[in-house]
């Protein structure tokens, strides 16, 4: 069982990538943050599952009680913590149980209409992938995209991020072609948010979104890949890291992950066979 202290075991994953510098390829071992969903239930009952780097598993529950108001008090809850049986073997570690003192309730319907129903994917990694798979089944598309379109498409991308450059204050996602052209770009305080805006333009304006690229200004999670893998974005390119579990969906559904885009190097993670020299 995890304890509620971080270590580097439970935060860091070990993967391969392969890496472009200046258009020379080599393997390696990377070291990428790890991403794994956690379930909290109360009394038993599950009420959110949320994304989180596994360690301090405790500190974050209360505080996602607190800030969205599960509960009208911290002092409402008598103990969090790991429970010692799972239903999948890989769930394991990924399920807390909330305890209540006594006297104190909360609404278990209303919980779990607003933040089960529209967060739950599942108690473990694997599982994530399969739920996304089922609606969003792997990629199959001829895509290509030059390398050297790649290392351009953060300049670009960052070019057209007028409020940002005001406010310093936004993240960035926008949609390329394989030549590295900027499609649309939108900024939003969330990443995910900008993503949504930018397939919402592709929906009015591009519906089919082969031979394209979604580029985002920082890190790359396992729901940026989902959203990409839904509007069947065959390439996504990152300015930061990747997470572990977008590596993962990113190999089951045989999408392309670039990450550490930056000057003339990048790292790609999964489905390396669209990047040529």
């Amino acid at each position: 069982m995890l304890s509620d202290e971080s270590s580097d075991t439970d935060a860091i994953a070990v993967v391969h990538r392969v890496e472009w510098t200046d258009g020379a390829t080599h393997e390696a071992e990377d070291r990428v943050v790890r991403e794994e969903p956690l379930e909290i239930r109360i009394g038993g009952v599950p009420v959110a599952v949320v994304m989180r780097t596994p360690g301090h598993d405790a500190e974050l529950v209360r505080g996602f009680l607190t800030t969205e108001r599960v509960v009208d008090d911290p002092s409402w809850v008598a103990s969090v913590r790991h429970c010692t049986t799972a239903e999948h073997p890989d769930a394991e570690n990924n399920v807390m149980q909330v305890v209540l003192r006594q006297g104190h309730t909360v609404d278990l319907a209303r919980l779990r209409r607003n933040l089960y129903a529209s967060s739950s994917c599942g108690v473990c990694g694997k599982a994530s992938i399969d739920r996304v798979m089922e609606t969003a089944p792997a990629l199959v598309d001829h895509t290509r995209v030059p390398v050297t379109a790649l290392y351009g498409i953060p300049e670009n991308l960052r070019a057209q991020q007028a409020v940002f450059s005001a406010t310093g204050g936004l993240h960035a996602a926008g949609l390329f072609d394989t030549a590295g052209t900027a499609l649309v770009v939108r900024e939003d305080v969330g990443r995910h948010n900008a993503v949504d805006k930018v397939v919402g333009w592709a929906h009015a304006n591009r519906p089919v979104l082969t031979e394209t690229v979604l580029a985002v200004s920082g890190r790359v999670s396992f729901e940026i890949v989902q959203k990409a893998l839904a509007a069947r974005i065959p390439i996504v390119a990152a300015v930061s890291a990747p997470s572990s579990l977008a590596i993962e969906l990113a190999r089951r559904a045989d999408l392309t992950l670039a990450a550490f885009v930056r000057g003339r190097r990048l790292c790609v993670y999964a489905g390396p066979q669209r990047v040529i020299p």
